[in-house]
This record gives C-alpha cells, sequence and structure tokens, in this order.
C-alpha cells in the first residue's frame, strides 16, 4: 500500500476531526492537506490514524488561537462556515455529517470554549482519544488535558441542542413553516415556531443579517415577516446543512446570497441560522 493508500483510509476521520474543531470548511480542507504533506515525508510510523489525527488537532490548534484574535473585532455573531452535502450515502462527507457533535447547533455550542478547552473536549468526548495523546497536541500534561475537558463539559452543560429530529419530521415542519412565510401567515408563522426560539445571523459586517441574536416566538416571526415584506420571497433550493435541512438562495437584487439552516424540536423550529457572510460561503453552489 503506498503512503498515498494509506492516507486515503484516514482522509474522511480527518476531515471530520478538523471540522468539529474548527468549525471551518476551509481551515479543515487546509489542515488535513498539510497533514498530508507532513505524512507523505516522514517515516516509520506505526499507528498512522493517531499520529495523523494529532498533527491534525495541532494545525487546528493553531487556527482556533488565531480565530479567537479575529473574533474580538468581528461584527455580529459567529457562525460555523456551512458543510453542505446531498444526504446520500455515496457523498464523501456523508459519515461527518451524520454525527450529531457537527450540527450547526452543536458547533455554536463549541465556540463558547478556549481553544484548549475545545481541542480537549472534542478529541476526549467525541474521538476517544486519551488524555496522554491530548497532551502532547496541548503541549500541557496529562493532567491539565484533562481539566481542560472537564472544564469545557461544565461550559456546555445545558447547552447541547435537542437530539436530531427524524427527517421526515424536518420536512413536514419546514414545508409548513416556509409556505406560511411565503403566505405571509404570521399566526400560521407563530405556530410553526419553539416560543424559545432564536434566530441568528452571521454577516461578518459585510452584508445585511441579524446582528444580534433574535429571541423569542414572536420577535423572530416579525423579524423575517419584515424582511419579506421589504424583498419579497426569495427563490432557494433545500440542502443538507450541517446534515440538517436547510436551504440555499443566490444573491437576489438587495438581498445577499446565503445559507440557511434549522433545529427542528418536538414538531416546531426552535432555532434559526443564517449564515451570510461571503467569506464563508465561498465553497457553496448558489445554482438554484
Amino acid at each position: 500500500m503506498t503512503a498515498a493508500d494509506d492516507f486515503a483510509l484516514h482522509r474522511t476521520h480527518l476531515v471530520g476531526v478538523a471540522y468539529r474543531l474548527t468549525g471551518s470548511v476551509a481551515d479543515a480542507e487546509d489542515a488535513v492537506q498539510e497533514a498530508w504533506l507532513r505524512f507523505s515525508a516522514a517515516e516509520g510510523i506505526r499507528d498512522v490514524r493517531g499520529w495523523l489525527t494529532t498533527v491534525v488537532s495541532r494545525i487546528c490548534l493553531d487556527r482556533l488561537r488565531s480565530a479567537a484574535v479575529r473574533r474580538e473585532t468581528y461584527v455580529g455573531s459567529w457562525l460555523p462556515e456551512p458543510l453542505l452535502t446531498t444526504g446520500e450515502d455515496a457523498d464523501p462527507l456523508a459519515s461527518v455529517v451524520r454525527d450529531d457533535g457537527v450540527r450547526m447547533a452543536a458547533l455554536v455550542v463549541l465556540d463558547r470554549l478556549t481553544p484548549e478547552q475545545r481541542v480537549a473536549f472534542v478529541l476526549h468526548d467525541a474521538f476517544s482519544l486519551p488524555f496522554n495523546e491530548i497532551a502532547d497536541t496541548l503541549g500541557l500534561t496529562p493532567e491539565a488535558a484533562r481539566q481542560h475537558a472537564s472544564r469545557a463539559r461544565k461550559a456546555v452543560a445545558g447547552a447541547e441542542p435537542p437530539p436530531r429530529a427524524a427527517l421526515a419530521e424536518q420536512q413536514e415542519v419546514l414545508e409548513k413553516f416556509l409556505r406560511a412565510m411565503a403566505g405571509g401567515d404570521i399566526e400560521a408563522v407563530l405556530g410553526l415556531l419553539h416560543p424559545d426560539a432564536v434566530m441568528i445571523g452571521d454577516g461578518g459586517g459585510k452584508v445585511r443579517t441579524a446582528v444580534n441574536t433574535v429571541s423569542g416566538a414572536d420577535k423572530v416571526a416579525r423579524f423575517f415577516l419584515g424582511l419579506l415584506r421589504k424583498y419579497g420571497y426569495p427563490e432557494h433550493r433545500p440542502v443538507f446543512v450541517n446534515g440538517d435541512l436547510g436551504v440555499v438562495m443566490a444573491a437576489q437584487g438587495d438581498v445577499a446570497a446565503r445559507v440557511t439552516t434549522f433545529t427542528v424540536h418536538d414538531g416546531k423550529v426552535a432555532a434559526i441560522y443564517d449564515i451570510a457572510n461571503p467569506d464563508k460561503l465561498g465553497h457553496v453552489d448558489f445554482l438554484v
């Protein structure tokens, strides 16, 4: 088996690790590519998967630290880059998005952690890496790595999103929701929103979306219906965004291109994530 064949066996796993750590498609792809360059030049590696996971994690840790600095001046809310798939098992990323941990709602929770906490938490709780290996990645003692993971668990306790709704339930709820929106039926929209629904937009200060989180069914409904009255009902196509149903909308008039995804819980829309920052959508096909 060649080095390229050996690496290919682990590539999907590495993309999943890198994306879950960074929330960035571009950073994940760059980290995996850099890991390949290092792997192709290395010799005598016994545990290929473990070695590559450590390398990718170290690269991602550096990216996370840089991102933390950039966010200090970021305009509005920060959302992960959307990971779009076809919903078919043949899709190379199908196994990545099948995991609840890469859902938009779950990644938003991870964004509350420090880079060290996120790496320790994800590598241990999601990928079952022992703390001695995580310690090597972080450049710390195993006990310090364990403490980072413990603090991360406490930070996200009670904030984990509800389990992913079945596809049939998502389809039914979103079809009704989008139909109610298109008709401007505020009562129907309110009936399909969870009372504690939130809408989070990420335009990066470059395009229009909600700058601050919109909370509560009434405010979310009025926010969206206000946009529809001003700009009209945009054309869109359904897609899978981080494993959940969402829509892709190309730029139309004064409305920028965007990817919007939803969290459905107990037959209602519990959260809406609107990613419109063009820097996070370079990998998206906007053909409707």
